[in-house]
């Protein structure tokens, strides 16, 4: 299996590609990295060095992939943070230029926009551009709950509210959505919620829930969503394993009181999670 991952990366840490592209590999995904910023941290720490790259510089990157013949070897797209809607054009171009020579290629869009506690911390025009212009085009979509309620202008406090914002998001265009950081009036204090919805069928997996704020989660899961989904064409097999694979790394990240996630060191957790969920049908 062979993945296109365009996003951001940084030198220190594990975020975008940083966060990504080692458990894709670690499940035996040949990987094809395209870095969209290249920073020294991530933004959390508020400071860091380095430059939000071009939009013809990553068109130029996928361009030379493709002039060596790769592109129609190529099984999946994944994108995460873009830092301008100029760039989110250059990620459509080198979607479509996938899908021209491989049609059944998947694209997989992780449409970081913004979470809870900070809200929308990406450039103007790149929310509208996700809406109108990333999703339709995608086939999986991996919204956090915050991203879900900016993306549909709707609320998911309950679970039925949740379903329904799900519904509105596949309505535009992905076959799958899943929603990481979910928690509803549904979900115990102690427990965080991943939802997918697959046609018309909407899937939990249920976690405990970790003391720790960390960042680079969202974006293992999107990249082991998919590559699960790629293999399975199931949903909830997809979540089932990504949520194994990633609750086992944050334990072990929350367990050593690491202010990075703990990609590497927690490596087994991707082929061989310490933890199973099952995913529930609701």
């Amino acid at each position: 299996m062979n993945v296109l991952s365009i996003q951001s990366h940084v030198a220190y840490g594990h975020v975008g590609n940083a966060s990504a592209v080692f458990p894709m590999q670690r499940l035996g995904v040949e990987v094809w990295p395209v870095h969209t910023v290249q920073f020294s941290n991530h933004t959390g720490y508020g400071a860091w060095r380095g430059e939000v790259f071009a939009a013809q510089t990553i068109r130029d990157v996928v361009r030379g992939v493709g002039e060596r013949g790769a592109l129609a070897r190529c099984d999946a797209v994944l994108s995460g943070y873009m830092g301008s809607a100029e760039i989110g054009e250059a990620i459509l171009e080198a979607v479509a230029a996938v899908r021209a020579e491989n049609r059944d290629a998947l694209y997989c869009c992780d449409p970081v926009l913004g979470d809870t506690e900070e809200g929308v911390y990406v450039r103007p025009g790149i929310t509208e551009f996700m809406r109108e212009r990333a999703v339709p085009a995608a086939d999986i979509v991996t919204p956090n709950q915050f991203e879900l309620n900016l993306l549909t202008g709707l609320p998911s406090r309950t679970l039925g509210e949740a379903r329904a914002a799900v519904a509105a998001l596949q309505a535009r265009g992905p076959r799958v959505v899943v929603v990481t950081s979910a928690a509803t009036d549904d979900t115990p204090a102690d427990r965080i919620d991943l939802l997918a919805g697959e046609g018309s069928r909407l899937f939990r997996v249920r976690t405990p829930r970790l003391d720790l704020a960390i960042n680079g989660a969202g974006d293992c899961i999107a990249a082991l969503f998919l590559v699960h989904y790629a293999r399975e064409r199931s949903a909830a097999l997809a979540l089932a394993k990504a949520a194994a694979s990633v609750y086992g790394l944050l334990r072990r990240t929350a367990e050593a009181g690491s202010r990075e996630i703990l990609t590497v060191e927690a490596q087994d957790e991707f082929v061989a999670p310490t933890a199973t969920f099952a995913a529930e049908a609701v």
